[in-house]
């Protein structure tokens, strides 16, 4: 499949500002990102963001940078906004590679690019079976749950599926799969989801996912073969991924 990889990237994050351009064994973490994406057999990767001083790091590295307005609520919004800025039309696959994830294999790229050659998908995405019960609790650890045809039923912050019965709680864990951020989508589905209105499940549990299905899209989730290593969001998730990439 032929798709783009398009790489949010913005300076003001509330838990950690200018964490794309930490510096991880010496280079910035927006760098490692964007050697991701250049190791997947994307035909293009493209790092877009409304930041000056984003901008100058990645255009010194080498990175293709499509400069944004500073308006966007969110990375999807910013890459409709390349999207129209590169006049790519509505059948043009892109992949949303987040900004904070240096630890993301090309493999799962490729694998969530995919997922869209697959009858009825409008969007794809990974998730990965939890790796403990503390996890299952965990706000900051986004839940999915499947149909039979690996359609997403939910994502929450929340415990889900929750079991009534304590006996059988180990299998609500089985059944739950902890949610990676990527995403693929045809540009035409990238503009309908952006022309939309969030939805009130959205702003409940602040996941943008939840607008797509509220529009009742199908959303594809893929188990990948290899788990991705920890998106940075904090100083100790910064440490975690030096150590990843170390390895």
């Amino acid at each position: 499949m032929r798709f783009a990889v398009v790489i949010p990237a913005r300076y003001a994050s509330t838990r950690l500002p200018g964490k794309v351009l930490r510096e991880i064994h010496g280079r910035p973490m927006l760098q490692h990102v964007f050697q991701r994406g250049l190791e997947s057999t994307a035909t293009e990767v493209v790092i877009a963001t409304d930041d000056a001083r984003i901008a100058d790091v990645a255009a010194a590295f080498g990175a293709k940078v499509c400069l944004t307005g500073k308006h966007h609520r969110s990375g999807t919004e910013r890459i409709a906004e390349v999207a129209d800025l590169l006049n790519w039309p509505d059948d043009r696959v892109v992949v949303n590679l987040q900004g904070d994830e240096p630890g993301m294999p090309a493999a799962l790229i490729d694998q969530c690019a995919g997922l869209l050659d697959e009858e009825g998908a409008d969007i794809a995405t990974l998730a990965s079976p939890l790796l403990s019960e503390d996890d299952f609790d965990n706000p900051n650890v986004v839940k999915v749950v499947r149909d039979r045809d690996s359609n997403a039923i939910y994502f929450s912050r929340a415990a889900i599926p929750h079991s009534r019965e304590p006996e059988k709680r180990s299998a609500a864990v089985s059944a739950a799969l902890h949610h990676h951020g990527i995403y693929a989508y045809r540009c035409g589905v990238l503009r309908r989801l952006v022309a939309a209105e969030p939805s009130e499940l959205e702003i409940c549990e602040q996941l943008e996912q939840l607008r797509a299905l509220s529009l009742g899209m199908t959303i594809r989730v893929g188990v990948p073969a290899q788990r991705p290593g920890v998106g940075v969001d904090t100083e100790d998730d910064l440490i975690a991924a030096a150590a990843m990439l170390a390895g």
